[in-house]
């Protein structure tokens, strides 16, 4: 996987993603782009400094920043994972389900938000969804280091074995029970559905209910990361964090 830009590569080398190669624009002299290098030295990580044109073939974007990294393709983990890790934060767990998001910059921005809001990990659908790329770990801002990530066939199978281990489910969409007088305290996991469709049928009808956020204006829906981030927050606040 390539990734590039000052921060993502930052981010990166920080969380002790595996770099195989450093390739850095000739003539750096800031003081970030220095940061980077020194860390990069300290975590023995080769660097080759080429011309600008060479790291454009790299990524394919001038939008680099002078740095682009060779990485390890990003490594899923099981949905046992991210529930073992609530409970050695001693957390009740918190944990997204994206049912068929398929723009990559939407997975990097949920990522980035679900980070930042202390959820303990993300379920993707593997078949008709986005996997992690290049564009969501530069979207995420470097946030997907820090991030456990399930990739799953049948998303059904996972919602039912969540139940199962005490979860409450809750789909977001547009029918359901208002969002700010619904009850989101105890172990949650919320579902999000893809941008065009929503819900898959048989993903809503596993769901225990259906949440819904208030909609005043003309337009009856948000963009799924926006959605994403009103909705755990709420669950932050309720909580009390």
């Amino acid at each position: 996987m390539i990734i590039y830009g000052k921060n993502a590569i930052k981010e990166a080398i920080l969380s002790n993603l595996t770099i195989n190669k450093l390739y850095v624009e000739n003539g750096v002299k800031d003081e970030t782009g220095q940061a980077i290098l020194n860390l990069a030295k300290q975590n023995k990580i080769k660097i080759s400094f080429e011309q600008k044109n060479i790291l454009f073939q790299k990524c394919q974007t001038p939008k680099h920043q002078g740095f682009v990294a060779e990485t390890t393709e990003f490594e899923y983990c099981k949905t046992s994972d991210i529930l073992n890790k609530a409970t050695k934060k001693e957390e009740l767990p918190f944990v997204l389900i994206l049912d068929g998001i398929m723009d990559p910059h939407n997975l990097g921005a949920i990522i980035r938000t679900a980070e930042a809001s202390g959820v303990h990990g993300i379920i993707l659908q593997k078949d008709r969804a986005c996997a992690v790329n290049e564009t969501v770990f530069k979207t995420s801002a470097g946030a997907l280091s820090n991030m456990l990530i399930a990739r799953v066939v049948n998303l059904s199978k996972e919602i039912e074995y969540l139940k199962k281990q005490g979860l409450w489910v809750f789909g977001l969409e547009l029918g359901g029970a208002g969002i700010f007088k619904s009850n989101l305290t105890g172990p949650i996991a919320i579902v999000i559905g893809s941008e065009g469709n929503g819900l898959k049928d048989l993903v809503r009808k596993n769901c225990d209910n259906i949440i819904t956020l208030p909609m005043k204006g003309q337009i009856n829906s948000l963009n799924a990361s926006v959605a994403t981030g009103i909705a755990v927050y709420e669950i932050l606040r309720q909580r009390g964090n």
